[in-house]
């Protein structure tokens, strides 16, 4: 059976947060600028590439820990491209 990948690009409005926008499209903050290769805040106008993400997101709540919801350190490292954690972050699950 053939995968059909479908790409979809969003442009920036006035004001828009990176986080605002991968929340809108339920993916990492981080993913969405590796994905854009950002090294500064998006800017109104900029076509961005919303990247697929595999795996469900989860809003990080009290009492949740890096290997509670993936494992490992190394593995929240690994799908979700970072070592930050902190209560109402959106991370993937592993």
């Amino acid at each position: 059976m053939l995968k059909t990948v479908r790409i979809q690009y969003y442009k920036v409005k006035e004001g828009q947060t990176l986080r605002q926008i991968a929340e809108a499209f339920s993916v990492s903050e981080w993913k969405l600028a590796k994905e854009n290769a950002l090294i500064q805040p998006p800017c109104m106008g900029q076509v961005l590439k919303i990247p697929n993400e595999s795996g469900n997101a989860y809003i990080v709540r009290e009492g949740d820990t890096k290997e509670l919801l993936c494992g490992s350190e190394e593995t929240f490292r690994t799908v979700n491209g970072t070592d930050v954690f902190y209560i109402g972050m959106r991370v993937i699950l592993a």
